[in-house]
């Protein structure tokens, strides 16, 4: 029996699997049914469509810049497990927000002074919501697995976290958008219920006072965390990997419809292959790496990812030649000469990707002393945020001015160069400290 099959037998995993994997289901029908439908049948203008999908981001992401600190000394301070429950429970609320912004864009009702601005809070709630599960998806895992299982149930995590983004997002681009309205409020029920079957993951060191002063406490975070050289690399090298993703992701959309004249429907099938390659990736480090947490890989993956992002840019550069004149089905797109290539492109953009950031996140989580874990991945968050914003305005700028869309594909592929640095001063730093 392997490792990960092994602990999806064992409820000192299983649970927070599958309340992980629901969560992360739920957000992404809810972002992609949001933003397709915005883009797709209330826009029709490629630099509307460009900053709509910018904002949305960064709103997304907006959270975790501020919230982080708080929600790092809270899955530290207090058990995990309750946390997850409660946050679960507001999800519950906070779809129902988002659903009937859906309803009433569907029907046409004020969808500019009313239906965008809820579709819009319960993404910027749906990020907090994030913000407080994400330090304790990974530090509640050293807490319940063996430090030879760490690494599996990362990547299991982070693999089951991409196949429910791919469950989700072809939901989004194929059901109606009533029926995603409804599917988010089960959804979020559901992974309630869930919620309540995670072992209790109480703190492990000394309960300090929390600091509720955000600011102050984010600045006093980042400078306690970031000392240690290993964790300093690793999450300024995760850092450029999620806004590279963020771009890529607001670039998506417009792209797809735009550049490449397809419907939402492959617009959704887009994310669906970068959604497999990430977890394809996921798992295939774990097993080249076989369970060792290192940085070896690192600088090679990115490298990689940066050079199907070059190819992506050139067959879209090719694409626009053929001059399709109206929206194509997933099957007309398919079709069409250098589909396949396209597809490819992506896959291996995403494939290369998984395998660079899986064994960053377990760095953080078994270089850090266990009472502090859920506050190093929430220093992580704080700075990955900080970046992906930074990602998302530069994004929005170049809309803003003009700049077409498959001509920002080369800003993703510049910043993969700097993620290799990074990845080898990392290597470099794991090869001068103490084995981990």
């Amino acid at each position: 029996m392997t490792t990960s099959t092994h602990l999806l037998r064992r409820r000192r995993f299983m649970p927070l699997f599958c309340t992980q994997l629901l969560n992360a289901f739920n957000d992404n029908l809810y972002k992609t049914a949001m933003v397709l439908f915005v883009v797709y049948s209330v826009y029709n203008d490629e630099s509307a469509e460009g900053i709509f999908s910018a904002v949305a981001s960064a709103l997304f992401i907006l959270p975790f810049f501020v919230l982080s600190a708080l929600a790092g000394q809270l899955a530290d301070m207090r058990d995990k497990a309750r946390i997850i429950r409660t946050v679960k429970m507001c999800e519950i609320g906070l779809m129902m927000i988002g659903a009937s912004g859906l309803y009433l864009a569907w029907r046409g009702i004020a969808v500019d002074t009313l239906a965008i601005p809820l579709l819009l809070l319960a993404l910027f709630l749906t990020g907090v919501q994030s913000t407080f599960l994400g330090p304790i998806k990974y530090a509640i895992l050293p807490q319940h697995l063996n430090k030879d299982e760490v690494l599996a149930g990362t990547g299991l995590v982070e693999a089951g976290t991409y196949i429910a983004i791919l469950a989700g997002t072809i939901l989004a681009g194929w059901i109606p958008v009533e029926w995603a309205a409804a599917g988010i409020i089960v959804t979020s029920v559901i992974g309630y219920l869930t919620s309540r079957q995670v072992p209790d993951a109480p703190p492990v060191g000394q309960v300090e006072k929390l600091d509720w002063h955000i600011i102050r406490a984010s600045i006093h975070l980042i400078k306690k965390t970031m000392h240690d050289q290993q964790i300093f690399y690793a999450i300024i090298a995760i850092s450029f990997f999620w806004t590279i993703g963020a771009v890529l992701f607001i670039q998506f959309p417009p792209l797809a419809k735009n550049t490449l004249m397809a419907s939402k429907e492959v617009a959704s099938l887009f994310l669906v292959v970068f959604s497999i390659g990430i977890a394809i990736g996921s798992v295939s480090i774990n097993a080249l790496l076989k369970g060792r947490v290192s940085a070896r890989y690192a600088p090679a993956s990115v490298i990689v990812m940066g050079m199907f992002v070059v190819a992506f840019y050139f067959v879209c550069r090719l694409w626009q030649s053929y001059e399709p004149t109206e929206l194509m089905t997933v099957t007309e797109f398919l079709a069409w000469p250098l589909a396949t290539v396209i597809m490819l492109s992506l896959l291996g953009i995403a494939v290369a990707g998984g395998m660079f950031v899986v064994p960053l996140y377990a760095f953080l989580t078994t270089r850090s002393k266990a009472d502090e874990t859920a506050r190093t991945i929430a220093a992580n968050n704080i700075v990955n945020s900080g970046a992906m914003v930074l990602g998302s305005l530069a994004a929005m700028a170049f809309s803003v001015i003009g700049v077409p869309v498959v001509e920002q594909l080369l800003l993703s592929a510049a910043m993969c160069v700097v993620s290799a640095w990074l990845g080898i001063r990392l290597y470099r730093a794991e090869q001068n400290g103490s084995p981990l």
